[in-house]
């Protein structure tokens, strides 16, 4: 048997909805905490302080191929920043901005870039995972 030690952040999401209790769930989320592009995605989803300088709704991407996809969501989260307004990416023309988010849909495994297409949009796309659930396993992520 393969020990894994890398999950996609959409792996980790889905086994932790799908334990059957509340206490199972938030030992797999605090299990896998060292994850900061895990917790990025849970933050910029569930988090109403942070907000979010792209359009609502889905954008027209075109998803990697489930089987190759060249990166991962730790490879770009710190490109998050260029997201929100104030941050590095808030004086950069839109459309610039808008093309480094595609980039990223594009090349993360497609689970992933719904998870992003759900976070700017502040709507978790995984059913079983909660603000309230994510907010007892880790009590200092989201601020408001």
């Amino acid at each position: 048997m393969v020990n894994k030690t890398t999950y996609y952040v959409f792996e980790i999401l889905e086994k932790a909805a799908a334990a059957k209790t509340r206490a199972e769930k938030i030992t797999l989320l605090k299990n896998h905490s060292n994850n900061w592009a895990m917790k990025d995605v849970l933050r910029g989803t569930f988090d109403d302080a942070v907000q979010w300088n792209l359009p609502d709704g889905k954008p027209p991407y075109e998803p990697a191929e489930d089987r190759s996809h060249p990166s991962n969501l730790s490879q770009h989260n710190k490109k998050f920043a260029y997201f929100i307004p104030n941050g590095p990416g808030a004086k950069m023309p839109a459309v610039k901005r808008e093309k480094i988010f595609l980039d990223i849909l594009e090349t993360v495994h497609p689970k992933d870039a719904e998870l992003l297409v759900g976070m700017i949009n502040k709507k978790m796309p995984i059913k079983g995972i909660t603000k309230k659930l994510v907010q007892e396993a880790f009590p200092d992520l989201i601020l408001r």
